[in-house]
């Protein structure tokens, strides 16, 4: 385990190195929350792709798939395609229409003060549920692979990184961080799928054989299983099964592009073309990840086999300490937690950029910064405050898999961002009213249908509230991203609005083209 430690350590001070050199030339608003608009096509791909293969992938997706089987792939899926509905609707829009985050976009043509509050508010929720999933894959990580550290001491840990990184290099230390881990996890992946490979003598018909009949002892009836982990249904079953699957993937497929701290990284490149570069970047890495993510949940399966993985979200590291020893389950643990460290960063950055941009300056002052650099000091304020809201939050939900907390988070971008957005790009009659609907029934909908689902209640005593669920599906989304859509276009519709449809051709135009883009982002 020394090993394991001297890894996470040279890391850590690899990536506090990247944060002095950031400190020093992230001066203004503009290098502290956009990178200077200078990153390249390929390194925000790489960033975004960081930002986006997050523990829930590389821990959560890994033991769903141990576990789960076929039904757990589905996340991987599910993860891979929603870039095409970023790249097709919103990263060329964002880009050119924006200054630092997503409500930019609605603000363009919209009232700035209420579709900034509630998109300020949106962002803050969303940010913390999928915050939440990385401090957990954190404590879960660094409690197996230290046991003299407690849970609780590698979320703070994990936490005060996170902190230190956002509060000193702002957005370009962040993008560094996560190009180093998305390098790091692709390399990792790639030698871990290749050693399970090795045991099946590179045979896909070995291997998916072996697969398809996976044999163990049931450590609580003493019973031997044998379980065909292709065959769907393992996780998605009974009466709501087939139902639940389709919301989750309709959370996935929408949700990434209602994601706040991948929709922010659109700001940090020149122009839209880059933008819309940087997201094929992505998808190449993302695809090549999520295809291994096949071999090591399987391998984990078969090899392990569930009865030796006391928790689902080690069962990569577990399976890197069976093939390789602990050199090799050391590196694949400083990669986890190379993963969390710069999710969460870019997870922090976004919720504080929202705060300090969106909420501070432009609905309590309208717009204007009382001094110079406030709106930077204020958002490294949020920093702080986000930061110890997601270590709280949790050390309370420590024996929640990680991957599906990242889809309730999904959903709930899904059902309050992704509607305003879309609407605001290409409905004409669209206005405020219909904007804050969108962001208020999708927020409020998607947040108590989880809160009243099996997710949250139940009756084996792990629930979080005691009681039989009254909303039958764990994934909220084929109910509230309907909702979500439903209220913005009736909210849009019981009024009107002139000057959001006056400014409707000027916004087509700027969005499409980039026309004044580059102005407006300087000033």
């Amino acid at each position: 385990m020394t090993a394991a430690l001297w890894l996470f350590l040279t890391f850590v001070a690899f990536t506090l190195l990247i944060t002095w050199w950031s400190a020093r030339q992230s001066k203004g608003a503009n290098a502290y929350f956009a990178a200077g608009r200078r990153i390249k096509a390929w390194q925000n791909g790489l960033a975004i792709a960081g930002d986006y293969m997050s523990a829930a992938s590389f821990l959560g997706i890994a033991g769903l798939i141990a576990f789960k089987g076929y039904d757990g792939f589905m996340y991987s899926v599910g993860f891979l395609v929603a870039y095409l509905t970023v790249l097709l609707i919103v990263a060329e829009p964002l880009r050119n229409s924006g200054k630092f985050t997503m409500a930019d976009v609605l603000a363009y043509r919209l009232k700035a003060r209420p579709v900034r509050a509630m998109a300020a508010l949106s962002t803050l929720i969303v940010t913390t549920f999928y915050m939440i999933a990385q401090m957990v894959g954190a404590g879960s990580l660094v409690k197996l692979l230290l046991p003299g550290v407690s849970y609780e001491l590698a979320v703070i840990g994990v936490g005060v990184l996170m902190i230190i990184y956002v509060v000193f290099g702002g957005m370009l230390a962040t993008t560094w961080v996560q190009i180093t881990k998305a390098i790091l996890l692709l390399a990792g992946s790639a030698m871990l799928s290749v050693m399970v490979m090795a045991q099946f003598g590179y045979s896909f018909g070995n291997f998916f054989e072996a697969v398809s009949h996976v044999t163990w002892i049931d450590p609580k009836t003493g019973q031997e299983v044998t379980q065909n982990f292709l065959q769907p249904g393992l996780a998605f079953k009974g009466t709501w099964g087939a139902i639940d699957l389709i919301s989750l993937g309709l959370a996935l497929v929408l949700g990434t592009a209602g994601l706040p701290h991948i929709l922010i990284r659109f700001y940090t490149v020149p122009d839209a073309k880059t933008a819309r570069l940087s997201v094929v970047w992505a998808m190449l890495a993302i695809g090549a990840f999520y295809l291994m993510t096949t071999f090591f949940g399987f391998g984990a399966a078969t090899l392990l086999t569930p009865a030796n993985i006391p928790d689902q979200n080690m069962s990569a590291p577990l399976l890197a300490l069976h093939l390789g020893g602990d050199i090799f389950f050391a590196f694949i643990s400083a990669v986890a937690f190379a993963t969390i460290l710069a999710v969460v960063a870019g997870l922090t950055i976004s919720a504080s950029t929202s705060f300090a941009h969106d909420f501070y300056t432009n609905v309590i002052h309208h717009g204007r910064e009382r001094s110079a650099g406030e709106e930077v000091r204020v958002a490294r304020i949020a920093a702080f405050v986000v930061g110890a809201t997601a270590i709280l939050l949790a050390i309370g939900l420590r024996s929640t898999n990680v991957a599906f907390l990242v889809g309730l988070a999904f959903a709930v971008a899904a059902s309050a961002n992704l509607p305003p957005i879309v609407l605001a790009v290409f409905w004409k009659r669209f206005n405020t009213a219909g904007a804050c609907w969108g962001l208020g029934v999708g927020l409020v909908s998607s947040i108590v249908l989880i809160l009243l689902s099996p997710s949250i209640m139940g009756t084996d005593g792990n629930a979080l509230i005691a009681g039989e669920p009254i909303f039958p599906l764990r994934n909220p989304g084929i109910v509230s991203v309907p909702l979500g859509f439903a209220a913005a276009i009736i909210g849009a519709l019981l009024s009107r609005e002139p000057s959001a449809e006056k400014k409707f051709a000027e916004f087509t135009v700027r969005a499409n083209t980039g026309l004044g883009a580059e102005k407006a982002a300087a000033n």
